[in-house]
């Protein structure tokens, strides 16, 4: 199984992120799962990618050329997926993984995440995206998205596509159910 991984390329954040995301990695490579992520050196990124790969796991990254060209790409990818752009990554993660987690972020990762969640809804693919709420980051989009389903913008039940897990053995649940 591939699991994409979303998440942050910035150092400075909250250290207990980098814990909690090394302790991911290290539970990927155990269950053979690849990891598919954006293939930077820094942040969250580079924490997934060197904690699966310490772990014997395989890491597949996606790197824009701009990255390359910009000397940050791991040295923990055991495959690099060369692609152009932003929006090529997206495919290509789109197209590489069976389901993606999402872990602390930015704009990119909100970008990834509803791209992912918006063509699932229109029929594109049935991959689920699995929001990692890690010291409960994701919790103020939950609690939008719940106001923007009570009120009628959603159609449908967004748990459908992103589902929330407040813990590694919840987001392990989430994986196994979306063999």
């Amino acid at each position: 199984m591939k699991v994409a991984v979303y998440c942050s390329a910035n150092n400075r954040i909250d250290n207990d992120f980098f814990t909690l995301a090394g302790a991911f990695g290290h539970w990927l490579a155990s269950c053979h799962y690849t990891l598919v992520c954006g293939g930077c050196n820094v942040g969250l990124m580079e924490c997934m990618a060197k904690s699966v790969h310490e772990a014997g796991g395989q890491v597949i990254g996606v790197v824009p050329r701009i990255v390359e060209r910009g000397g940050r790409v791991s040295d923990y990818l055991d495959v690099n997926i060369a692609c152009d752009n932003l929006s090529d990554r997206k495919d290509l993660m789109l197209a590489q993984c069976d389901v993606a987690v999402a872990l602390p972020g930015g704009i990119g990762t909100l970008d990834e995440i509803f791209g992912m969640a918006a063509s699932a809804t229109i029929g594109y693919h049935h991959k689920r995206v699995i929001l990692y709420n890690m010291k409960g980051f994701w919790q103020p989009l939950v609690d939008m998205l719940d106001a923007m389903q009570r009120q009628g913008f959603i159609r449908g039940d967004y748990h459908d596509q992103l589902r929330v897990a407040n813990s590694l053995d919840e987001v392990a649940k989430e994986i196994e159910d979306a063999k």
